[in-house]
Parts: C-alpha cells; structure tokens; sequence
C-alpha cells in the first residue's frame, strides 16, 4: 500500500505551506520546515523556485508520480494556449482530483483510495483508476452501496470547502457532472499556484 497518505503531513511543513488548507495541517503551528536545520532556510535560486513549484502541484493532487506528472506536462506543452493553465487542466480533469472537488471524500489522497476500491462510477460504468480521465459532461456517481461509508458522509458533510462552479454535485444521490473543463482561475487552490514556473522547469 502507498504510504503518501501517512506523509500529507510531512508534506505540508516540507514545502512550508498548508498545502490544502486544512484546519489540523501541522503548519498552521510551525509555519518552517521539518529538522534541524528547518528554521534556517536559505533564499531559493531560480531552479529552486521552479522546483517549489513543481513539488506544490504534484502533492497537491496526492504527489502524482514524477513519469506520470512529466506526461502531463509532455500533453500540456503540446495543446494550443498557455501550457501552464493546460496542466492545471489535466490534472483537474483526474477522476480522484474530480471526486475530491465533488466532496465525496475529505482529502485527495483518500479520494486515490476510494477510486481503488471500486466505489466510483462515470457514465455508469465502475472505474478504478485515480487517474482516468473525465470528459466534459461525464457523470460520476459513487455505487449506491458505499453511500453509507464513513468516508462518504464525512467529505459530503464537510463545510471547510465549497463545490466549484464548473461541477454540478448532488449528494443525497451520490452524483455529480463534470461540466466543462476549469479555467485556471477557477480552481480554488488554498495556496498560489505557478504552473508557469514548472513549464519552465521542465524546459531546461
């Protein structure tokens, strides 16, 4: 089993930022990185900066895989517009990154879990891959018999996020449409994003 579940945590204090502004992050009580030497940081270099960057939006999304993250930019650099605001698109467009924007569970990284597990559906079919990619006006529904689950209830009834615009989401059903593809500025980050600086990253 993955252990990046147990590391959200570490995550937030090691990029020094309350990564998905959660109430509990331990960074909201130490707002500098893990160790000895975390209080001491020196200023970044430029690569340093892109790097931050990088770091901040694959952990978001459950610190995607580096080959996978890499394929995303590879697809984003080769679409028409801005490369940065089409890797936020990608992303957004996971069915793990969906079902957490949908509140049908509290965190992304159990979003990964419950997509595992067999309880998602699109389109009426059961998916069990985090990564999969939903399409503009994809419905996905959770299996009517994990509605009771404790994680369900919890991100259903959750007040700490609300559910962004471009999704339709009814939860007594269990249900929610994807219906178009976000702008960058409509994604509710807690913290700023910079997808520029990574396509320079990888630009190199």
């Amino acid at each position: 089993m993955s252990k990046r579940p147990q590391a959200k945590h570490k995550i937030d204090r090691r990029l020094g930022v309350n990564l998905w502004g959660r109430a509990k992050s331990p960074f909201n009580k130490r707002e500098y990185g893990p160790g000895q030497h975390g209080q001491s940081r020196k200023k970044p270099t430029d690569y340093g900066t892109q790097l931050q960057a990088k770091q901040k939006l694959r952990g978001y999304y459950g610190n995607v895989g580096e080959r996978r993250f890499y394929r995303y930019y590879e697809e984003a650099v080769r679409r028409p517009g801005d490369s940065g605001h089409n890797l936020v698109a990608l992303l957004e467009r996971r069915l793990d990154a969906v079902i957490y924007r949908m509140k049908f569970v509290p965190t992304v990284f159990a979003a990964r879990q419950f997509v595992n597990h067999g309880h998602i559906k699109v389109n009426g079919k059961r998916v069990n891959i985090p990564s999969f990619s939903v399409k503009d006006g994809d419905i996905v529904e959770v299996r009517e018999k994990s509605l009771q689950l404790p994680l369900y209830i919890q991100g259903a009834t959750s007040t700490d996020r609300e559910i962004p615009g471009f999704l339709e989401v009814d939860h007594k059903a269990g249900k929610g449409k994807f219906v178009r593809t976000p702008k960058f500025e409509e994604v509710p980050y807690p913290v700023r994003m910079e997808p520029n600086l990574i396509i320079e990253f990888y630009s190199r």
